[in-house]
């Protein structure tokens, strides 16, 4: 049997490189080459540098599509973190039929997000079911897909009906690590269900939390689906309902789209959603970064100290 020859990695990581250079990296890099210029389909492209970057601090509408999606990712993050932590911290018990009820808090994640959107739009449309449960309790209908403040409740709905499922497995796996040993000791010194939870569940999921929150973050920052189906594509009345994504394709699609300014969009879009990931690896390595500086700064006191003796 012949023994690996030293080209065998690289023949076994070959493919997978070479996909994340031509779909990943190189679209990015074109992508930020074009926000400096004010290309458009079928036309010379010409260099007009930081131009499309000023544009952004004036535009109204990419205004409204990041207060859209800060919205967007303020309503989601919270719910988004600690529901599926209760609902991971239920299915988690042993009990007659738990795996049903697990199958169907999870069957939302495989349905699709457009047809979840279409059926959303039925349900809260001005003669949708919950207008006339509405009109039916008395209640005056509320014009859900009209109003901007609707539509991006109307979104979080979905997105958390529709995501609960996923973040909920994320934190079964997480639960199964924290040791039970403690919730007895807890138990033992006669703390509640509430203050177990806070003092054992949460600091034994953190690395959880963290992810997920991160995760959310990005998501509801780059969010697309469910707004452009709700507002059929136009970000509701005025374009206000409008997220960064959506934004993208609105100035960009079409013969007339303005492809360098689109790429810019994107480019900011690329800094708002790196931020979030940025925060979290800094809090999960931060123990880790003191530990690097303190044994940096202690080697150079002894470098110092070597060279004063040595002169």
């Amino acid at each position: 049997m012949q023994p690996n020859r030293w080209y065998t990695p690289y023949l076994l990581a070959g493919p997978a490189v070479l996909w994340v250079l031509v779909f990943s990296l190189w679209p990015f890099l074109n992508t930020v080459v074009l926000s400096f210029t004010n290309a458009r389909p079928l036309q010379p492209a010409t260099l007009v540098w930081f131009d499309n970057y000023q544009k952004l601090f004036d535009d109204e509408m990419f205004r409204y599509a990041i207060v859209n999606s800060f919205i967007y990712a303020l309503a989601c993050v919270p719910l988004l973190t600690f529901l599926p932590l209760f609902l991971a911290m239920l299915v988690q018990r042993v009990i007659p039929g738990i795996g049903f009820f697990r199958t169907t808090a999870y069957f939302p994640v495989v349905a699709s997000v457009v047809v979840v959107s279409i059926i959303w739009g039925w349900l809260f449309e001005s003669r949708g079911v919950i207008n006339g449960a509405l009109k039916a309790l008395g209640i005056q209908p509320v014009d859900f897909l009209i109003y901007r403040e609707w539509i991006l409740f109307t979104a979080v709905t979905l997105t958390v009906w529709k995501g609960i499922g996923y973040y909920m497995v994320i934190y079964l796996a997480a639960l199964g690590s924290v040791n039970k040993e403690l919730y007895e000791a807890a138990a033992l010194d006669g703390a509640g269900w509430w203050r177990r939870f806070w003092t054992v569940t949460v600091p034994g999921v953190k690395g959880a939390i963290l992810l997920i929150s991160a995760l959310i973050t990005v998501a509801a920052i780059r969010v697309f689906s469910e707004l452009y189906v709700l507002t059929g594509g136009n970000g509701g009345p005025g374009g206000h309902a409008t997220s960064i994504v959506m934004y993208v394709k609105q100035v960009g699609s079409g013969l007339s789209g303005r492809l360098g300014y689109a790429s810019a969009v994107s480019v900011a879009l690329f800094f708002l959603t790196i931020g979030p990931l940025l925060l979290v690896g800094y809090i999960n390595q931060k123990d880790e970064i003191r530990d690097a500086l303190r044994v940096r700064k202690l080697t150079r006191a002894q470098r110092r100290k070597m060279k004063a003796g040595a002169q």
